[in-house]
Order: structure tokens, then C-alpha cells, then sequence
């Protein structure tokens, strides 16, 4: 039992000994801590601003599944999903567990899923204030009263501090990030990346959704409009989950993580948003800058000593963050939950600017492109990428996904179906030509063409309304209010057909031998889905 009077909470039961346990503390509460500690500053826009230190980024090389009785059959096991001895984990576990006795710890009650009948209680345990504040904001927020009886089915603890021995502990080097299924754990060290808390459970809901409870997880964006239609973004890091779907037309279910249940609603894992704030602007992005304010947590940004913040820096890293409670966003969802979906987009960057920038797929091409999960890497992005590289996730969140991506695939196809749900590719990437010569696709075009989806302005399937693309097969709209028609072909904006073409089925290529290794799970329609070998 809690005792949310005083705030106080024994973790004696997780190992943790002796600890100076601050439970539940307010967002402001742990704003104060980081600042008093030293550990974050105050920018000019009210948000607290921290340094994640060695690790900006997730490490998936890093990040495993405890290969148990609950786990060794279900799991898709390789280079994504990697196994780890159990005997391993408890004892890395004791490790953890010492090192973090006896030090001042922040515990924060909270919970995912904004379903009730789906609803995970999580209770997490950070070593650093600033963690739980991500975890405050990131996480759905238990009442005072749900507080009084709170029991939590997962625990996340989260140490940045300690480092492994990978000789010793069986991991890769001295950061981690394990699931334990049957102690449902996940334990984290090394890193204070704060993103590996919130995707450790969305990990574990993407193997008990659709294991125990019949619900598709979906890494993916999601809004309602005024009618009651759910929108649904798939997409990539960077390709405009987060942007596309604030829309302040449409309130926001959430930003990155959803489930489809049975019943044909989309609820919110999430409390909160976590934007890529990369070159990050009032004027194109009104409402995410408006989110920046306090009780956000902005990552590994460059300021100024007035604390002004210079989003277009990326010194540090390209995966610049900002971290904010939903309720930052003015026009939202109560609660999370949204009905009806009508239209999903499937957003990707593609850096060879060879892709339509908008297109509907049949329920083949969109099972095949889901299991796809295409986007490219720009040069500069990694050491040795001086060119666009293709980059396949499959279902736009393969490091996430511990079941087969074919399992994924097969739920969604069954519920677009039962659904009549519509299904559009976007290119949010380049026009006129790949990365260094075409330039990337024009925001205000990319939300013109969204929003004509949503009012029904693309017109019917038919051959005076879509051309068919003679590589990739899909259909693109020949017109589309607020968007030049010029723009709409991607070949005619090249001005060079026999480069455009070169390079198109260059990437088609890429798709082929990409899609070799899930040949044998998918269907014969699904494996036309893909683009065209020759074109017609």
C-alpha cells in the first residue's frame, strides 16, 4: 500500500535497499530536483533542457528479450529480437538492484493503454529526477484515488549510471535494455537516452496485445476529426508521425503508439508526446513549439546562455527531442480513445525522390509496403552514408516489434477489410530529384494532400482520376486541391526521364531484395503488392 499522504514507498520487495525513495512527485517538483542538481537548465521558452549524455539515441544492438517458457516459441528471434539468458538477467539484475540501494531514487506510478479494458499498470523506478519527469510526461497519469490501491503489473527500473560488464553480464558492451515476460521487468542501464523507457513498453505491449488480447499495436501517430473518423500515420522517425498529426482541425489521440482492438477503436498507449524537434519552427509547427513550455523536457539541444534554443544545431545529434504531457496540445482527444478509422497513411521519406508524393494502395500494395516500412538515410546522417540509403523497418517499427512482422501484417490486412479503411503511401521525402539535387517535399503540399483525404477531395479510383505508377504500381492522383498539378508526378518534376527511371527502379530493386526474407510468410497476393519489375 502507498501512502500518497507522504509520498512514501518501499522498494524492499524489488531489492532496492535502504534507498531515499521520492514517490510521485509533481512535474514541477522534478523540474526543481534537475535544475538543483545541476543536471538540466531553463531555456528562454519555460522548458527544462538536459544532455542524455554518451547515448542520444536508442541502441537497438543493445536491446534484448529474456528467451524464457513465455517467450521461446512466440518470439521472432533475430539480429532485432535478441535472446538473453534468464539465469544472465537475475544476476545482472542483483547488480543493478545494489547499485541503486542506498541512493536517492525517484518512483513514479503511472500506466499505459488509455482503454480500461487494456489498461498495464506500470510502476517506474529512475535514478535520475529528469527520467521520471519523461516518465510523468510519457506515461497515462493515475488519479489520487487510483493511486490508494495501485498495483503494478510491469516495473521499469532505470539506472543511466551503472555500466555493464559484458564479459561478466552477457550483454554486448556496458549499456542495456532486457524484457523479462515472466518477471515482467524491464530493466535499463547505461544509458540515459530516455527514449528506451517508453519503447521497453511498447515492446511488451507488442507481444501482449496481440498474444492475450486479440489488438493490433500499432508505432504510429493517430487523430479524430469532427465526424468522428480516426486517422491513423505510420511512419518512421523523421518522417512526420508527430507533425502531420497535430492538426489543429482534428484533435489528437496520440502521437506514437496505439492499439486497434476487436471492437474497431484506437486507443493511446501514450500520456504524452516525444517530437524530433530537428530544425523545429513557430511558423511551420505551431503547435508543437507552443508545447515547448514548462514541464517539457527538450533533449540534447544547443542554447545560448540566455537559454534561447537553436533547433537548427545538431552538434550534439540529429535526434534532438522534446517530451511533453498530451495535454500540452490544445485540441486533443478525451480520452485517447478514437473510432471509426477511415483512412491510414503510411508516411516515408524517401531521399531518391522517385516515390508519387501521395498514392492508394489496394489491400495487397499496403500489406506489402506495412511489412515494407520504407524510408532512406540521407548522406550525413552516419559515417559513410554520402548518398541516399534505402531503409526498411518493418511495420514502420521493426525494433519494437518481438512477433514475426508477418503477424503484424496479417491483423492489420484482416482489419482493414472488416473496416473498408483507405490506405495512402506519402512521400514526405524529396521531389525533383534524389537528396543534393531535388529538394524535400513542401510541408503546407503534404498537409494539402492529407486534408484533401480526409474531405474526400482525391476522387474516385478510377482512370480519369489516378495514373498508375509504371514502377511501383500505384495509384496517384492526377489532381488535388492546394497542390500544383506538376508536383503530383514525380517524373515530371526530374525534367529527366531517364534518370528519374534509373533511379526508381534502383529502389524497386531495393524492395525486392528487402522483401526476400519474408517471401516465404506471405501470400501470393501480398507478394504482388510490391513494385512492378519493368515498366510498361
Amino acid at each position: 500500500m502507498v501512502d500518497t499522504n507522504t509520498k512514501s514507498i518501499s522498494l524492499n520487495n524489488l531489492g532496492i535497499k535502504n534507498a531515499t525513495v521520492r514517490y510521485q512527485l509533481t512535474s514541477d517538483e522534478l523540474h526543481d530536483e534537475t535544475v538543483e542538481k545541476n543536471q538540466g537548465k531553463v531555456s528562454s521558452l519555460g522548458a527544462i533542457a538536459v544532455n542524455t549524455g554518451e547515448f542520444t539515441g536508442r541502441s537497438p544492438k543493445d536491446r534484448f528479450i529474456v528467451k524464457d517458457d513465455i517467450t521461446k516459441d512466440k518470439v521472432w528471434w533475430s539480429d532485432i529480437n535478441l535472446p538473453f539468458d534468464a539465469e544472465k538477467f537475475d544476476k545482472l539484475y542483483d547488480k543493478v538492484t545494489s547499485y541503486l540501494s542506498e541512493k536517492e531514487i525517484f518512483v513514479r506510478d503511472s500506466y499505459a493503454c488509455a482503454d480500461e479494458n487494456y489498461k498495464l499498470n506500470i510502476r517506474v523506478v529512475n535514478e535520475y529526477p529528469w527520467s521520471n519527469m519523461f516518465a510523468y510526461n510519457m506515461f497515462l497519469r493515475p488519479t489520487d484515488e487510483e493511486l490508494k490501491d495501485f498495483s503494478p503489473e510491469w516495473t521499469v527500473i532505470n539506472a543511466p549510471g551503472f555500466l555493464a560488464d559484458a564479459d561478466i553480464d552477457g550483454t554486448r558492451q556496458h549499456n542495456f535494455a532486457i524484457l523479462n515476460f515472466t518477471k515482467k521487468i524491464a530493466l535499463i542501464g547505461g544509458t540515459g537516452y530516455t527514449g528506451e523507457i517508453k519503447k521497453g513498453i511498447f515492446s511488451a505491449l507488442n507481444f501482449i496485445l496481440p498474444v492475450f488480447k486479440n489488438t493490433l499495436p500499432m508505432h504510429c501517430s493517430a487523430n479524430v476529426g469532427i465526424e468522428g473518423d480516426t486517422a491513423i500515420f505510420f511512419g518512421l522517425s523523421g518522417t512526420g508521425k508527430t507533425t502531420l498529426s497535430t492538426d489543429p482541425n482534428r484533435s489528437l489521440i496520440g502521437d506514437d503508439e496505439h492499439g486497434w482492438t476487436a471492437e474497431n477503436t484506437v486507443f493511446n498507449f501514450e500520456g504524452g508526446c516525444y517530437a524530433k524537434v530537428i530544425n523545429l519552427s513557430e511558423e511551420q509547427e505551431p503547435e508543437i513549439y507552443s508545447a515547448i513550455k514548462k514541464g517539457a523536457i527538450l533533449e540534447n539541444v544547443v542554447m545560448n546562455e540566455k537559454g534561447d534554443v537553436d533547433f537548427s544545431d545538431i552538434s550534439i545529434t540529429q535526434n534532438t527531442r522534446v517530451s511533453y504531457p498530451i495535454y500540452h496540445i490544445e485540441n486533443i482527444q478525451k480520452p485517447s480513445i478514437g473510432k471509426n478509422p477511415k483512412n491510414i497513411f503510411f508516411l516515408t521519406a524517401d531521399a531518391f525522390g522517385v516515390l508519387p508524393p501521395i498514392s492508394k494502395l489496394t489491400p495487397a500494395q499496403a500489406a506489402y509496403h506495412f511489412i515494407s516500412g520504407y524510408t532512406a538515410k540521407v548522406a550525413g546522417t552516419e559515417a559513410g552514408v554520402t548518398e541516399p540509403v534505402p531503409s526498411f523497418s518493418a511495420c514502420f517499427g521493426a525494433p519494437f516489434m518481438p512477433l514475426h512482422p508477418t503477424k503484424y501484417a496479417e491483423m492489420l490486412s484482416k482489419k482493414m477489410v472488416e473496416s473498408g479503411v483507405n490506405v495512402w503511401l506519402v512521400n514526405t521525402g524529396w521531389s525533383g530529384g534524389q537528396y543534393g539535387v531535388g529538394k524535400r517535399m513542401a510541408l503546407k503540399y503534404t498537409r494539402a494532400m492529407i486534408t484533401a483525404v480526409l474531405n474526400g477531395d482525391l476522387g474516385d479510383y478510377t482512370y480519369e482520376d489516378y495514373h498508375i505508377h509504371s514502377v511501383f504500381g500505384v495509384a496517384q492522383p492526377r489532381t488535388c486541391p492546394g497542390v500544383p498539378t506538376s508536383v503530383l508526378s514525380p517524373r515530371a518534376t526530374w525534367n529527366n526521364d531517364e534518370a528519374y527511371y534509373k533511379t526508381a527502379f534502383k529502389l524497386s530493386n531495393a524492395f525486392r531484395v528487402n522483401f526476400k526474407q519474408f517471401e516465404e510468410f506471405a501470400n501470393e497476393e501480398i507478394r504482388r503488392g510490391g513494385p512492378q519489375r519493368y515498366a510498361h
